[in-house]
């Protein structure tokens, strides 16, 4: 399987403005992405889609191959695919890597892009909840599955609820995973998911992937060892070097 990996990287961003700039221990965040990316051994390409020419001049500084893109999209699924078509090759898959995780492990990437298989339409990971406290944060996404380890539902909300168990008990009676972000997309279903219109699930929990499940389409959970570290506000970097124990 012929495999694309895309960052998408945009300027704009309510809580961190120019995100993909960012400098972490001397270099940026999206440099740190992009190295990391490119140390997968399964991925046939990478390249970096931005709206932004700043972002643009910097990551062919420091050798990134980059599509601009329009600035209005409002996911960077989209952005994903307005790159991918202006390409012009011919790939299996697209796999849409996080711009905001720096120490984004090429392994993790690996795993995902072995179970590309062409029968698959939208891959993604999970990672098993093992406290209470990453359970019931809110800003964690669970997910509910079927025996095939196809999501059934997305949601900030714990599910399934355990009547009669205390809460701080539930993650010990039953297997509870959180999403780890990275999605590989089927390239005619990239194009499909790409054209429908948002749905009431994904407004009201403000997942895009909720979208995709109202209309049909089968995401597959791959479960992952590696955690993900996402960062969302400059105060984020700090806490993400502690947790690397880089700081």
């Amino acid at each position: 399987m012929a495999v694309l990996g895309i960052i998408p990287a945009r300027y704009a961003s309510t809580r961190f403005p120019g995100k993909p700039l960012a400098l972490i221990q001397g270099k940026s965040m999206l440099q740190r992405v992009y190295e990391q990316t490119i140390r997968s051994r399964k991925l046939t390409e990478v390249i970096v889609a931005t709206d932004d020419e700043r972002i643009m001049e910097h990551a062919k500084g420091f050798g990134a191959e980059v599509v601009l893109t329009r600035a209005d999209h409002p996911s960077g699924t989209d952005r994903c695919f307005e790159a991918f078509t202006k390409l012009n090759k011919k790939f299996d898959y697209v796999l849409n890597v996080q711009g905001d995780e720096p120490f984004l492990d090429p392994r993790q990437i690996d795993s995902l892009v072995e179970v590309c298989d062409g029968k698959r339409e939208i891959i993604t990971q999970m990672i098993k909840c093992t406290s209470h406290e990453v359970l019931f944060d809110a800003g964690e996404v669970k997910i509910v599955l079927n025996e095939r380890k196809e999501a059934l539902y997305f949601s900030r909300s714990v599910i399934p609820y355990l009547k009669n168990v205390p809460e701080q008990d539930w993650h010990k009676q039953v297997d509870y995973y959180r999403h780890v972000g990275m999605y590989a997309y089927r390239v005619d279903v990239l194009e499909k998911i790409c054209a429908l219109k948002p749905s009431t699930l994904e407004k009201a929990e403000s997942l895009e992937q909720l979208r995709w499940l109202e209309n049909g389409y089968k995401i597959t959970c791959v479960e992952t060892d590696f955690d993900s570290h996402c960062i969302d506000s400059p105060e984020d970097i700090d806490k993400v070097l502690r947790l690397m124990k880089l700081a």
